[in-house]
């Protein structure tokens, strides 16, 4: 057996879902670049481009185009990121990465991104129905995904909010479809999101609150 062929075999039946290798590997290296994010890691970049990497060898072995697709733009962002946040380090005078509030104008931006985005994949999406089986919820949660990613490229608070919409979508998506695992992953997904947001939301806090005591 190649390594693809078990990247899409069964690992385990939950709820009645077949779960696949690569999605269980793919999900768990999510979860694991979350919590580094939370962190304000570097190595949450490394994390999500190899859970990219893993779906797209998965999707390129059972030709699903439409996934392949995704995933690749996924893996250009988070090697875009890795740098971002490589050079951020090295600037900062104690080696840690920034974080801070969007302003409005690129509050402006990520949402007409994700807004854009939505339309233009959604409406591919809906040309070429072989590329996804619900596809405005799909195109949904692919814009905001690469906007949380943007916004996390750039230590934006903002890309926990982004993560939240998109679970928002995700968690009532897959259990309406009968993938009742992926739901609950999505659910876990959601946790991490709100315990990140409240940490870096009260770092954003934190330099302020040392001049007024000071």
């Amino acid at each position: 057996m190649s390594a693809l062929t078990w990247l899409n075999s069964e690992a385990f039946t939950a709820f009645g879902q077949h779960i696949i290798w690569s999605d269980l590997i793919g999900n768990t290296i999510g979860l694991i670049a979350l919590t580094l994010g939370w962190l304000r890691s570097v190595w949450t970049w490394p994390a999500q481009l190899l859970s990219g990497l893993v779906l797209v060898a998965a999707n390129v072995s059972v030709q699903q185009a439409g996934s392949v697709g995704k995933q690749v733009i996924v893996v250009a962002v988070a090697v875009w990121g890795w740098q971002q946040w490589t050079r951020g380090r090295q600037q900062a005078q104690d080696g840690s990465i920034a974080v801070r509030f969007a302003t409005w104008r690129e509050r402006g931006y990520l949402v007409g991104g994700a807004a854009l985005g939505t339309l233009a994949v959604g409406g591919l999406f809906t040309a070429f129905p072989s590329l996804s089986w619900s596809p405005w919820a799909d195109a949904y949660i692919f814009a905001g995904t690469l906007v949380a990613m943007l916004a996390q490229a750039r230590g934006m608070v903002e890309f926990w909010f982004a993560w939240l919409l998109v679970d928002l979508v995700g968690v009532p998506l897959n259990f309406h479809s009968g993938l009742a695992f992926s739901g609950l992953i999505y659910v876990v997904y959601g946790a991490l999101v709100l315990w990140g947001m409240r940490d870096w939301w009260l770092r954003t806090r934190t330099p302020a609150l040392e001049g007024a005591t000071a």
